[in-house]
């Protein structure tokens, strides 16, 4: 106990939350803080502007909806990456010291307090923009704000609790499945069967909204003040392991190399869990032998493929939701590289370190055309059927056929990002009107971007000016020859 107290009274003495703050310390305070009003003033200024006065069921179905699945994916962010850590040097020698738990992670859980709530209060824009503001536009905009923080703030406070309690760790998942289940519900209101109950919730009286804001908040803080108590007895190991995954992420951000937290990811999933061996499949030989390796990850990862198959809806969506024709194709020149790019973890490998397809005696152009295989299936079909939840809201003309027929294009762009080599910091600084823009990070994140639009040129120019027969077929020798080009080529990233 005498050495507790001791360790106690040096860090009151020496601990840097208790270092006396100088003039220049507050000056950089105020001026951080000064900056960032100024910069979020004109684009909250837009956003007030742009809040629709009338009630659009379609908009706030597909909006309630969005706001529900990022809801949903935050949630799941702040529960893979802890969401309680702290530094590695308090790492190492605080967190396993005698010092009370909540008095060390007292500045990570601000840190989380105050990034909770500065998204919340953008969600509740979202939520006022989506519904739309009929009468009492500050009132109104005041108690969406409080939801969202409200929200937010539960979310974080629920993730800490799973973290510290294992009581805790099954109330995440049924949270993450009521959204989704939200999410889906008010997607399919806003094309037609429950519009009339997306009208009565965006028009409802300011009493409605100021209770749901008062429930909200209550609920919120409840949930922050059971954190707050479960932070004392938070166990090291978690608060390590989340430290761990923290610093490894930071160091990626630090040498800015963007690749190495999809690494970061895959290890942390696998890692804790135990597969059941399976013989080697006796028909599969070469190449086709180690490309079946993606199939089996991809396999055992069911929750991937329904998140895929769920997040087709999200052009229309995204075109619902006040985006327009523009929004959609945003989110499909997103999805569909990414959803193809899910499966290229072998690809990755062999660009690192090409060892095991050697020892297998797979030829470099046979494996990297076995390995396509399943980037176009899945890109194809992601692409075919959130065209054909277009053409079923109206919002396109028979446009489905086009994402069969990207599939080649769309599996050379995936393994193009995924043999991509690490950011070259030596390349030159081009000078822009925004400023000088270093080339090496644009070269990085046009990689695959560009084999991908170019491969896919014929299904744009369809995109624009309508789908006919000439397009179709030129989309479907344009792609596979550019698929078949890059695959005769597999050392070039």
């Amino acid at each position: 106990m005498n050495r507790t107290a001791e360790v106690r009274a040096f860090m009151r003495a020496r601990g840097r939350r208790r270092r006396s703050r100088t003039w220049s310390d507050r000056y950089i305070s105020l001026l951080t803080f000064g900056l960032l009003v100024v910069l979020a003033s004109p684009v909250i200024d837009r956003a007030m502007s742009a809040l629709p006065g009338d009630v659009d069921p379609a908009r706030a179905g597909a909006g309630l909806a969005l706001i529900a699945l990022l809801l949903a994916g935050s949630l799941v962010l702040a529960r893979a990456v802890g969401p309680v850590g702290v530094p590695a040097a308090d790492a190492a020698w605080l967190v396993l010291s005698p010092l009370p738990r909540r008095s060390v992670l007292a500045r990570t859980l601000l840190i989380l307090a105050v990034v909770g709530a500065g998204a919340g209060a953008a969600l509740g824009l979202a939520l006022l923009s989506a519904l739309g503001a009929p009468d009492a536009l500050t009132l109104r905009l005041l108690a969406s704000v409080v939801l969202g923080v409200s929200w937010a703030l539960g979310g974080m406070a629920l993730t800490v609790l799973a973290q510290a309690s294992q009581s805790w760790e099954g109330w995440p998942a049924a949270v993450l499945v009521t959204l989704v289940a939200v999410a889906l519900a008010a997607a399919v209101m806003s094309m037609g069967p429950g519009q009339g109950v997306l009208v009565g919730i965006a028009s409802a009286p300011l009493a409605a909204w100021t209770a749901a804001a008062s429930a909200s908040a209550a609920v919120a803080a409840g949930l922050a003040g059971r954190a707050w108590g479960a932070v004392a007895r938070i166990p090291a190991r978690a608060v390590l392991d989340a430290s761990t995954r923290a610093g490894l992420a930071a160091g990626a951000f630090a040498v800015m190399d963007p690749g190495s937290l999809t690494w970061i990811a895959e290890d942390a999933h696998w890692r804790s869990r135990v597969l059941r061996s399976r013989a080697w499949p006796s028909r599969l030989r070469g190449a086709a032998a180690v490309a079946w390796l993606d199939w089996r990850r991809l396999a055992r990862r069911p929750g991937r493929l329904a998140l895929m198959a769920a997040a087709t809806v999200l052009p229309v969506l995204a075109a619902r939701a006040g985006g327009g024709a523009t929004g959609a194709l945003i989110v499909l020149a997103v999805g569909a590289p990414a959803v193809a790019a899910t499966a290229t973890a072998g690809a990755r490998r062999d660009a690192g370190d090409a060892a095991l397809a050697r020892l297998l005696g797979a030829r470099p152009r046979a494996l990297l055309a076995a390995r396509a295989v399943l980037p176009a299936l899945l890109g194809g079909s992601w692409l075919t059927f959130a065209l054909a939840a277009l053409d079923v809201a109206g919002l396109g003309g028979a446009l489905w056929p086009l994402g069969l027929l990207c599939a080649p294009a769309l599996a050379a762009g995936a393994l193009r990002m995924a043999r991509r080599p690490p950011i070259d910091h030596t390349t030159p600084v081009m000078d822009t009107p925004l400023g000088p823009v270093p080339l090496g990070p644009v070269q990085w994140a046009l990689a695959g971007a560009d084999i991908a639009a170019l491969g896919c040129l014929p299904a744009l120019v369809a995109l624009a000016g309508g789908v006919t027969g000439p397009l179709l077929a030129a989309q479907a020798v344009w792609g596979a020859a550019v698929l078949a080009a890059y695959c005769a080529a597999p050392r070039r990233a």
